[in-house]
């Protein structure tokens, strides 16, 4: 069997980062993983070739050689999905398509033609794909009805399927679940609330891999909650700390952890020596009303700030989660958030209006409520609610974008960034020196030209960065590549407003966000090297 593996566009995300990656010659930030562990699970003697739409276009050669098409998708990638199905029935190719957004909205997917939905978790659904396919039967829905894969037996992903040069970072998981309930999130819907792991030498054997293939840069664990399963954590970064220094720390890790990481030294520290140097937190809101309607308890324990600045000074960069939107959120939500970014520090704040995922406790109970009003729109950083907030919608909006917008203002961006590195520990990885590269080097010119020389930003530039010299030398290199991720927010902001501004004024005849003079252009600090 000739499988060509198809991953589907994303449209610009907060997540994309084109403008970073511009800077370093490499075109996505992760791979598919998701397509190269069903690359790995389905038999052997087929043969795979991956294309990945956020590297290339798929080639004629490769669609004729083709006989059977798989694609996985979420459902932000939903429209290039429904149309990569398309084309590929058009051409005459099986289609099977699996992953979070078919799994959450199989009713969306089957109108656009795909033979076979495979659902779920695959160590489950894929085998039940294989046998239907050697009975020969042409179509079909495989599901786990509730069942949960043991991953322990999860093989290696097919890491050498992909174009491993246009990634910026390569991506390995380590568990599956999360032990908490929060309202909003889907990840207990498709994963379950058990967090379920591989096994230590399991994982060094998936690092194994990628350091054969001459893999030598980050790893992102995408564990939607690495610290689900504390216990086994700590026996992973044991034996990772050991494989860490006997390879002289080739990788270095982040990852997505809750706020109680801050309540374990013993798993910060070990977290720090393995060479972790960043994690995603889900902060959504300081506003405690709204973490215990919506049941994330877990923020709720202690302080929010006490807990960033913990996390911090053990070594990790935090970079935060919002939300704006939630059910009896009071007015000036969004300052509140700016607010707590600017009392943490934190650079990098993912920001969002609620959205009700699909089967998601939330999505349930709006539906019961008779509240939800969009349930097949694109769900991104750029899209309106998808139900009817308690508070009126343009208001949240119009918080939302202003607050985005200030969050990555070029010397309030800076400022954050160099009030966090102070604080952070160094790192104690001790990694042999390497000489930058042309392309690092490059990418550090039109760096310091940008912020350094171009803009307003020049003299906080050149401040904060020897500051960090004096203060905190080691983190010096990890301190200017977050400074660069801002080249990509200053566009971004700009999406954000323009789209969510669109929309608006398909609600109300006046839905202009703020006037020009109010915000500063694009056009000032996006402004082409010379």
């Amino acid at each position: 069997m000739r499988v060509l593996l198809i991953y589907p566009l994303f449209p610009k995300t907060f997540w994309s980062y084109e403008k970073i990656l511009e800077l370093v010659n490499r075109k996505v930030l992760l791979p598919p993983l998701g397509l190269i562990t069903v690359a790995a699970i389905l038999p052997q003697t087929w043969e795979f070739k991956l294309v990945d739409r956020n590297v290339r276009d798929v080639r004629e050669d490769e669609w004729d050689w083709a006989e059977l098409v798989i694609c996985s998708a979420m459902i932000v990638q939903k429209e290039d999905l429904l149309a990569q199905i398309r084309e590929a029935k058009r051409r005459g190719k099986r289609v099977a398509v699996g992953g979070p957004y078919p799994t959450s909205m199989p009713e969306e997917v089957l109108p656009a033609g795909a033979d076979y939905l495979v659902l779920d978790e695959g160590e489950i659904t894929l085998p039940m794909f294989v046998e239907a396919l050697e009975r020969g039967e042409t179509q079909g829905i495989f599901r786990a009805n509730g069942e949960k894969p043991d991953i322990t037996q999860t093989p290696i992903p097919r890491y050498d399927l992909l174009e491993l040069d246009a990634y910026d970072s390569m991506s390995v998981q380590f568990s599956r679940g999360c032990p908490f309930q929060c309202e909003f999130c889907d990840i207990i819907v498709l994963y379950g609330r058990k967090p379920r792991t591989k096994t230590p030498q399991q994982l060094l054997r998936e690092l194994d891999t990628l350091y054969e293939l001459g893999w030598r840069r980050g790893v992102f664990m995408v564990d939607d909650n690495f610290i689900g399963n504390k216990r086994n954590v700590k026996l992973l970064l044991k034996e990772l700390k050991v494989w860490q220094e006997e390879h002289q720390y080739p990788f270095a890790f982040n990852t997505e952890a809750s706020v109680d990481l801050a309540q374990d030294q013993e798993l910060m520290d070990l977290m720090v020596d393995c060479y972790f140097d960043a994690v995603f937190l889900g902060i959504e809101t300081p506003d405690e009303e709204s973490l215990s309607l919506t049941k994330k308890f877990q923020n709720t324990r202690s302080s929010l700030i006490d807990a960033v600045q913990t996390i911090a000074k053990a070594g990790l960069r935090v970079m935060a989660g919002f939300i704006i939107g939630f059910d009896g959120e009071k007015p000036g939500a969004g300052r509140r958030i700016i607010e707590f970014a600017e009392a943490t520090g934190i650079p990098t704040t993912t920001f969002a209006m609620l959205q009700a995922l699909p089967h998601t406790a939330l999505w349930h109970r709006l539906e019961k409520e008779g509240r939800l009003r969009d349930r097949s729109g694109n769900l991104n950083q750029t899209t309106l609610m998808n139900f009817v907030p308690t508070r009126p919608l343009a208001e949240i909006a119009r918080e939302y974008v202003e607050a985005f917008w200030e969050l990555y203002d070029p010397e309030k961006y800076l400022d954050r960034t160099y009030r966090h590195f102070l604080m952070m520990g160094a790192p104690r990885a001790k990694r042999p020196f390497q000489w930058p590269s042309l392309v690092d080097l490059r990418a550090l010119a039109i760096i310091v030209w940008r912020q350094g020389i171009k803009r307003r930003t020049r003299w906080k530039f050149w401040h904060h960065l020897f500051s960090i010299l004096r203060r905190n030398p080691a983190v010096w290199v990890h301190y200017l590549t977050v400074c660069a991720h801002n080249e990509h927010f200053l566009e971004y902001r700009e999406i954000v407003r323009s789209q969510i501004e669109q929309q608006l004024a398909t609600l109300e005849p006046d839905a202009s966000i703020a006037s020009p003079d109010a915000l500063e252009s694009p056009v000032e600090v996006m402004q082409p090297i010379a």
